[in-house]
C-alpha cells in the first residue's frame, strides 16, 4: 500500500499576502481522496521526532538557535518565514515524516511526503522557506540504521538542491544530482555530485530527453539502494518563481521517468513534493497530484 505522510501542521498559515501557497498542503489530500487515487489508510501522521536526527545533519548551535527560536534577525529573515513555535514544530514534523516514509519505501517500494523537499537548508544556516533538510535527515537516519549504504537524490525541483549539495560535499555514501534553472534562486549555486542547468524557457521535449539520457545511466554507475525523489512542480510554465516552460503533461512525464525507473530497477524511493508557486492553485495541485497517481499505477 502506498503510505503518505500528511499532518494537520502542514497548512500552518502565514500572515496574509504571504507568498508561499501553503493552501495546498490540504487541498492535495482532499483531492487525492474525492478522485478515489488514495483512501484514509494510505496516510499516516508524523510527530515530533527526537532532536539527535537533526544534529546528523546540522549544526548544534544553529539547531539549538532554530528550536529555541533565537536565530539573529539576519539569519530569520534569509529563511524567509516569520518564525514562530508552530513553525518549527511543523519543520520538524516534516523531517519525522520523510524519514517514516523512507522505512515505508523500503517496505512497499515506494511512499511520499505530502510537505517536504526542503533542499535549501545548510548545515549550519536555513534559507528560502527552509530550515530543517528533511531528505538529508532521511539519508542519514538509513545509513546510520543500517537500512541503505548507497543513496541516490534526485532533485527536480527548478530551485538547485544548494543546501543538500553543500551537506553531502565529503560524503561518498549520498550522490547529489540536481536538474534546475541555470538564472533561476539560488543566484549562487553550491556544487551537487551532478548538476545540470537549464537555460530559461527549456520545454518538454529537450528536458525529458536529457533526463531520460542521465538518470539510467547514473543509476547504473551509482549502485544506489534508495533513492530520494524531489519532485517540485514549479518546472512547470505558469509558475510564478520557476523560469522553466514544461507543460502539466511533460511534468507527469518527468515523474514517470524516475518513477519507472526506480520501479524497473527495484529499488526503493521516497519523494517529497518541493515547490509549486502558479497563480492558480488548482494548476499546483493537479501537477502534484499526477506524481502520486503514477505512484499507485507504477508501484501498485
Amino acid at each position: 500500500m502506498l503510505k503518505i505522510a500528511y499532518h494537520p501542521i502542514y497548512k500552518h498559515h502565514l500572515p496574509d499576502g504571504h507568498r508561499f501557497p501553503m493552501a495546498k498542503y490540504d487541498l492535495l489530500p482532499q483531492q487525492l481522496l474525492y478522485e478515489g487515487t488514495c483512501i484514509e489508510e494510505n496516510f499516516f501522521e508524523p510527530e515530533i521526532p527526537n532532536n539527535k536526527y537533526f544534529f546528523m545533519v546540522h549544526d548544534a548551535d544553529y539547531v539549538s538557535h532554530l528550536l529555541n527560536i533565537t536565530l539573529d534577525q539576519k539569519a530569520a529573515r534569509k529563511i524567509g518565514f516569520p518564525l514562530s513555535e508552530e513553525l518549527i514544530a511543523r519543520e520538524m514534523i516534516i523531517a519525522d515524516g520523510t524519514m517514516k516514509a523512507s522505512e515505508y519505501a523500503i517496505k512497499h517500494g515506494i511512499a511520499m511526503n505530502i510537505a517536504g523537499g526542503t533542499h535549501h537548508a545548510f548545515t549550519n544556516r536555513g534559507e528560502g522557506f527552509c530550515m530543517l533538510n528533511d531528505q538529508a535527515i532521511g539519508a542519514k537516519y538509513l545509513l546510520e540504521n543500517g537500512l541503505a549504504t548507497k543513496i541516490l537524490i534526485v532533485d527536480l525541483d527548478v530551485h538547485q538542491g544548494n543546501g543538500t549539495a553543500e551537506i553531502f560535499q565529503n560524503d561518498t555514501a549520498v550522490f547529489t544530482f540536481s536538474m534546475h534553472g541555470r538564472s533561476n534562486y539560488p543566484f549562487h549555486k553550491e556544487q551537487s555530485d551532478l548538476d545540470i542547468p537549464l537555460e530559461n524557457g527549456t520545454k518538454d521535449a529537450e528536458y525529458l530527453s536529457i533526463l531520460k539520457e542521465t538518470l539510467p545511466n547514473l543509476i547504473k554507475e551509482q549502485q544506489p539502494d534508495f533513492i530520494y525523489y524531489l519532485c517540485g512542480v514549479d518546472v512547470i510554465e505558469s509558475d510564478k518563481l520557476g523560469k522553466l516552460s514544461l507543460s502539466l503533461e511533460g511534468c507527469k512525464e518527468r515523474d514517470r521517468i524516475v518513477l519507472q525507473n526506480c520501479k524497473d530497477q527495484s529499488i526503493p524511493v521516497m519523494c517529497s513534493m518541493g515547490g509549486g508557486y502558479s497563480k492558480d492553485i488548482k494548476i499546483i495541485v493537479d501537477a502534484h497530484a499526477n506524481t502520486f497517481r503514477l505512484a499507485q499505477d507504477i508501484f501498485f
